[in-house]
């Protein structure tokens, strides 16, 4: 991968701009607590940074009933919610990296983060000055790691597949990236850097990174 080349990034959001994964985890494992059940930081990564099918199968094979699990996935969403407001969520560094790339760069965000939620976790965080476009799931009908959020991405930079690069932090979001085609970075986090990466193409700690990378 020669990154001289490259003339878009795409960003995903989660774990990667912000650090709201963890209150993801905390909200579902919260309402989970509630029906006796242990939701794990390994069963976390398995369902929502690999799979992406969340835990409410959990629910139905313990024979709870489709209106149950509504309700309690909507509580979920609500706590989440909450915690995004009232938390800092901006990854340290992300600003200051944002600012000299897209001086160089087209840039957009690829997420799987509800509308809602991408709404109050930007409200505050100042970033999206820095972004071309952003593709929340309103604008794709599969998820992570299915190729399609990223395949719109790419698209939307009306540039070859090669002048493209993908920035990720987990498993699900480098298979869509490669499934589409695309260069993928990865940086880990805590709930993900004991996940595969063997097919990235390129690993790094820190987001500040890039910069010397991209320079």
């Amino acid at each position: 991968m020669n990154l001289s080349t490259k003339k878009a990034i795409l960003w995903d959001n989660d774990g990667v701009l912000v650090d709201t994964e963890k209150y993801f985890f905390k909200a579902t494992g919260e309402i989970l607590k509630k029906y006796g059940i242990n939701f794990t930081k390994n069963m976390f990564i398995e369902f929502m940074l690999i799979q992406s099918v969340g835990p409410w199968h959990i629910l139905e094979q313990k024979g709870f009933d489709k209106e149950t699990i509504s309700k309690e996935r909507v509580e979920r969403d609500r706590l989440y919610m909450h915690y995004l407001e009232t938390n800092e969520l901006l990854i340290d560094g992300v600003a200051d990296v944002l600012k000299e790339l897209s001086e160089k760069f087209l840039m957009g965000i690829v997420t799987s983060s509800k509308p809602q939620h991408f709404q109050a976790i930007h409200s505050k965080s100042g970033i999206l000055q820095y972004f071309n476009f952003v593709i929340t799931p309103k604008f794709y009908q599969k998820y992570k790691p299915d190729p399609e959020p990223y395949l719109v991405g790419w698209k939307k930079t009306n540039y070859i597949k090669d002048d493209c690069v993908v920035v990720e932090d987990s498993r699900r979001g480098l298979l869509s990236a490669k499934a589409a085609g695309l260069n993928c970075i990865i940086i880990p986090n805590e709930l993900t850097d004991s996940s595969d990466f063997s097919e990235a193409d390129l690993v790094v700690k820190h987001i500040k990174e890039l910069l010397e990378l991209f320079h």
